[in-house]
């Protein structure tokens, strides 16, 4: 059973940058599809990077050239740069997982994906 623990989110000021981390357990996060998608009050979960199995990286609109999705072979995680946060980054960031070559698309269901971390806040002012 593959399990998925974020962690690295907080408070951080305007323009500022944060590192989230996503451990990889009963699996190898290499031979994932991996992704990070988050979830601002009110509003709906959205896909934001998502790295396949070949390392071809996609990113939403919202984050792209500020946000960097990559994977460290040596902890088994899945991390994501956040640099130049705005406000509108303000959300629960969940790190998810699914077997296969390919990923789904940023704007695919989220039953698209087989495993979810429980989550970590970021909180931008």
């Amino acid at each position: 059973q593959v399990q998925l623990v974020e962690s690295g989110g907080g408070s951080v000021q305007t323009g500022g940058s944060l590192r989230l981390s996503c451990a990889v357990s009963g699996s190898t996060a290499r031979y994932l599809c991996m992704a990070w998608f988050r979830q601002a009050p009110g509003k709906k979960r959205e896909g934001i990077a998502a790295i396949t199995r070949g390392d071809t990286i996609s990113y939403a609109d919202a984050v792209k050239g500020r946000f960097t999705i990559s994977r460290d072979s040596a902890k088994n995680s899945l991390d994501l740069q956040m640099d130049n946060l705005q406000p509108d980054d303000t959300a629960m960031y969940y790190c998810a997982a699914k077997g296969g070559m390919k990923c789904p698309a940023l704007e695919a269901p989220q039953n698209a994906y087989s495993y979810w971390g429980q989550g970590t806040q970021v909180t931008v002012s």
